[in-house]
Formats: structure tokens, C-alpha cells, sequence
């Protein structure tokens, strides 16, 4: 697969992810910005070993974003719906939900 291709394919599993893991979260869908703006201001780099650099920074944080964002949901004055807990490198958004019991009150939101 060529260079362009790689871009291509990075920048659409980008979105995707982050569509997963914000999913209902409208502040943090404005991650968009944050990942065309990233493109954007590499459009122009030519050089395959940095775009190689770039390539792996952007695989490197949407594994991150895959397997380290948890997405909870408050459902009562002790219960927390979460929604991505503890997955693993092999793991997609949604794979796995679990409750828990929350001891003391945790605030949710801004």
C-alpha cells in the first residue's frame, strides 16, 4: 500500500474511532477539528521517512484513544454505566459494558 493510501486509510480510522468513543459527547466529537487540522497542516510534507513518523503518531494515538477512553453514563444517584471499560489491543468500541456500584458521589459533566 502506498504512502497516500496509508494517510488515507489512517485518517478515515481516525474519525471513526473517535466517532465511536465520543459517541454522544458533542464537546469531545469536536476532536475533528483537533485530527483535520493535524492533516491538513502536514498536506504538504514530502519527505517519506517523516510522513513514515507522522503515519506512526497517528496509529499510535488512535490506539490510545481505542483502548484507553472509558465512556460512562450516569443512570442514577449511585450507578455508573460504563461503557468501554478495560479493553483490550484487539478490542473496538462497544465490545463491552459493565456496571458499577459508585461508593461516594462523583460528579459527571463540566
Amino acid at each position: 500500500m502506498g504512502q497516500a493510501a496509508k494517510v488515507l486509510q489512517l485518517f478515515k480510522t481516525l474519525h471513526r474511532t473517535r466517532q465511536q468513543v465520543f459517541k454522544n459527547d458533542t464537546r469531545a466529537l469536536e476532536a475533528r477539528i483537533k485530527i483535520n487540522e493535524e492533516f491538513k497542516s502536514n498536506k504538504s510534507e514530502t519527505s517519506p521517512k517523516k510522513i513514515e513518523e507522522l503515519i506512526k503518531i497517528g496509529s499510535d494515538v488512535e490506539l490510545l484513544l481505542r483502548t484507553s477512553v472509558i465512556q460512562g453514563i450516569h443512570t442514577d444517584h449511585n450507578t455508573l454505566i460504563s461503557i468501554m471499560p478495560n479493553m483490550g489491543l484487539n478490542s473496538r468500541p462497544g465490545d463491552q459494558e459493565s456496571h458499577a456500584q459508585l461508593t461516594e458521589p462523583t460528579r459527571i459533566g463540566p
